[in-house]
């Protein structure tokens, strides 16, 4: 196992346990998303829909967080090697 992904997870260096670049722009497009649906609502005056929007840019702030991390991870541990999106 390497250090960048869960313990116990089932994923090896040469099959990752999870797709950290694919996650990344996903968190990204919800970041995103949930930050204009946010500000859309609160100017519409749907004030408990735009704090339920802003949970979720929460949400995905902290996931973009752990992301970083995890590929900050596997990139000391693999240095040189170059990633797609669905590695």
């Amino acid at each position: 196992m390497t250090r960048s992904q869960p313990r116990r997870a089932r994923g090896t260096v040469g099959h990752a346990y999870s797709a950290l670049n694919l996650r990344l722009v996903l968190a990204s497009f919800g970041l995103i998303t949930m930050v204009v649906f946010g500000v859309l609502a609160f100017r519409a005056g749907v004030v408990w829909l735009g704090v339920v929007c802003a949970l979720f840019a929460v949400v995905a702030v902290v996931d973009l967080v752990i992301i970083q991390r995890r590929r900050g991870a596997r990139r000391r541990e693999e240095p040189g090697t170059r990633h797609s999106l669905f590695e």
